[in-house]
């Protein structure tokens, strides 16, 4: 098969043979071989150069392309089975906002990682079937069986582009809300609502409860995240995917003297069997330790 890549290529056996470092007739044997083995003809032999047959043409780069498969999966097996290979599962906008801009740190400290970030929205861990060596998960933290860390707390807040305050006029209190536009979420895996907000900032639902009945619902926290900075209305947002928008300035909070801790907390977690290597082990202490520091910033600002 090689020589046939080789000599589809070159349309020369010649060629081929000292690509391959055989001889010319060692070729043109495996050509032949190949040819009595598949009961084809590959190539039109003449004077001066050859040419591929109908089913030369249609097998050549099926063979072609199996070689570049070949060569590409070999490369990433050796590269996920290596020690420097970290493959770190996160719950998607938590990777977008908090750990993709923060991950450079720990390439910085450790050069030699070759991190693979994966995204997932699971209600539970499960390393089954997974090649993963650490998962980012919010929990109450029951995680038997494995080793996990706890990152940090989370609290969740009411954000809006500075923009849409100049257009609609700020909010004098929690119930006031209830006249903005709100966007709003149809997926609540792991999530915040409205109701759990305005409940903690002691609005009747009678107040509430009209206002989530009706606007554009959002699968995710970034798409949320985004119509509020293309101006559309005041979202609820968690504190690690917000906060460096709101010390920035992007986006503003409302009401700060709600209390809203959220009853979830982010815990980094890995299997039992890998939690030992070095590199896991490396992680799992500078993002337990980012996510310290973080959220002591936080709460100072707050």
């Amino acid at each position: 098969m090689k020589a046939l890549e080789a000599a589809s290529r070159h349309l020369s056996f010649t060629r081929a043979a000292e690509e391959l470092n055989v001889t010319q007739s060692a070729i043109s044997h495996q050509i032949r071989h190949l040819e009595e083995l598949w009961d084809v003809k590959l190539f039109h032999r003449r004077a001066r150069r050859l040419a591929l047959t109908t089913a030369g043409q249609a097998l050549a780069p099926l063979v072609r392309e199996f070689f570049s498969r070949l060569d590409e999966t070999l490369e990433t097996i050796h590269r996920e089975g290596s020690d420097t290979t970290l493959r770190v599962d996160s719950l998607p906008s938590f990777a977008i906002k908090w750990l993709v801009p923060r991950l450079q740190q720990f390439r910085d400290a450790h050069p030699e990682a070759e991190v693979w970030l994966g995204t997932g929205l699971h209600e539970s861990i499960s390393f089954e079937g997974s090649d993963a060596d650490i998962a980012i998960h919010m929990s109450r933290g029951d995680y038997p069986g494995h080793e996990a860390a706890q990152m940090m707390p989370e609290t969740v807040l009411p954000i809006c582009r500075p923009k849409f305050l100049e257009e609609h006029g700020t909010p004098k209190n929690p119930a006031d809300l209830c006249r903005f536009p709100l966007l709003l979420r149809y997926h609540e895996i792991l999530t915040p609502t409205w109701e759990y907000w305005f409940r903690q900032a002691g609005v009747d639902e009678d107040i509430y409860g009209p206002a989530l009945s009706e606007g554009i619902r959002f699968p995710d926290s970034v798409t949320a995240l985004q119509a509020a900075f293309e101006g559309q209305g005041v979202a609820l947002g968690r504190g690690a995917h917000v906060w460096d928008d709101v010390r920035s300035g992007r986006l503003v909070r409302l009401f700060p003297e709600v209390d809203c801790s959220f009853e979830l907390s982010y815990f980094v977690v890995s299997p039992k069997n890998r939690a030992q290597r070095p590199l896991v082990t490396a992680f799992r202490d500078w993002i337990v330790a980012e996510g310290a520091r973080f959220y002591e910033e936080f709460e100072t600002c707050v």
